[in-house]
C-alpha cells in the first residue's frame, strides 16, 4: 500500500455513526500486535509513548526520539498511522512547519496537535493556535502529503466534569475555527457526557474524535450521538503493564 494509499483509507475511515476505533500504541511490537488483531488504523497516545521509553508525557521525549519510533511503527505495519504529536514540539509557525515536514518522512498520514500550553498553563488563544493549524496543513501540502490533522482541544481534560457544560460554547468556536483553518477532525478528550458530545458532533462540521476512558459511555452510545473516531488513549499502555508486571509478580512468587 502506498503512502496515499493510505492517506486517502484513513480519512475514509472516519465516519459519523460509525466511529474508527483507535486502540492507542506506543511501539513497532505493540503497533503489529494490534494490526494482528483487525485494526484498521493504528495511533499512538503521547503519554504512552514516553512512557515506554522512560519519559514524562508533555514533549520530555525529545523529538528525535518520537520521530524514531514513529518510523519504526510505520515500517512495522502496513496500515495508515497516526501519530500524536502533543503542541508540534513548537510555538512558532516557522518551527512547526519543520516539524511537519519531519514528521511526514517517517510515512505517518496523521496526526494529533492540541491546544494546550505544552509546559505552561491553559490553551493557546484560539488565533494563534488556529494560525498553527493552518501552519500544519500548509507545511504538509508543501510535501504533497494529505495529513489528516486532528485538532484537539483541552478545554475538557482542563476543567472538571461538573463544568464541562459551561465550556461546550468554547469548545465548538475552536472547532469551527479550526475546521476554517484546514482541519481534519475536532479530538475532544475528557469530555464523557453523551448530550454535550452529541451536540458537538451537531455543531462542528468535522469527524469527531472521542477518548474512550472508563467515564465514557460505550462505543455504540458514542456512534449514537455522531462519533467519527474513539481513541483509547493511555489506558491500553497501562492495562499491558498492569498485566506484564502481575505476571512476574507470579512468576518470581
Amino acid at each position: 500500500m502506498t503512502q496515499q494509499d493510505r492517506e486517502q483509507q484513513f480519512a475514509a475511515l472516519h465516519k459519523k455513526g460509525a466511529p474508527l476505533v483507535l486502540y492507542n500504541i506506543w511501539d513497532a511490537g505493540s503497533a503489529h500486535a494490534v494490526a494482528a488483531a483487525g485494526a484498521k488504523a493504528i495511533a499512538t497516545g503521547s503519554w504512552s509513548v514516553a512512557a515506554a521509553q522512560g519519559y514524562d508525557d508533555g514533549q520530555a521525549l525529545p523529538l528525535e526520539a518520537l520521530l524514531r519510533v514513529a518510523g519504526e511503527i510505520v515500517r512495522a505495519v502496513d496500515l495508515p498511522v497516526s501519530i500524536d504529536f502533543e503542541g508540534g514540539y513548537a510555538v512558532s509557525r516557522e518551527n512547526l512547519r519543520e516539524n511537519i515536514r519531519a514528521l511526514v518522512g517517517t510515512g505517518a498520514v496523521g496526526l494529533n496537535f492540541e491546544d494546550q500550553v505544552v509546559g505552561g498553563e491553559g490553551l493557546h488563544n484560539i488565533d494563534l493556535q488556529t494560525r498553527r493549524v493552518e501552519a500544519i496543513r500548509n507545511a504538509a501540502e508543501a510535501e504533497g502529503v494529505a495529513l489528516f490533522v486532528n485538532a484537539r482541544t483541552d478545554l475538557f481534560l482542563q476543567n472538571p466534569s461538573e463544568a464541562h457544560a459551561d465550556h461546550i460554547n468554547a469548545a465548538i468556536r475552536r472547532g469551527r475555527a479550526y475546521a476554517e483553518a484546514g482541519a481534519s477532525g475536532f479530538f475532544v478528550p475528557g469530555l464523557t457526557d453523551p448530550t454535550l458530545i452529541a451536540r458537538i458532533c451537531k455543531s462542528v462540521d468535522l469527524p469527531v474524535n472521542v477518548m474512550k476512558s472508563p467515564a465514557a459511555p460505550e462505543t455504540s452510545e458514542l456512534a449514537a450521538c455522531g462519533v467519527a473516531r474513539i481513541s483509547h488513549g493511555p489506558f491500553p499502555y497501562r492495562a499491558a503493564m498492569a498485566q506484564l508486571e502481575a505476571s512476574v509478580r507470579e512468576a518470581l512468587q
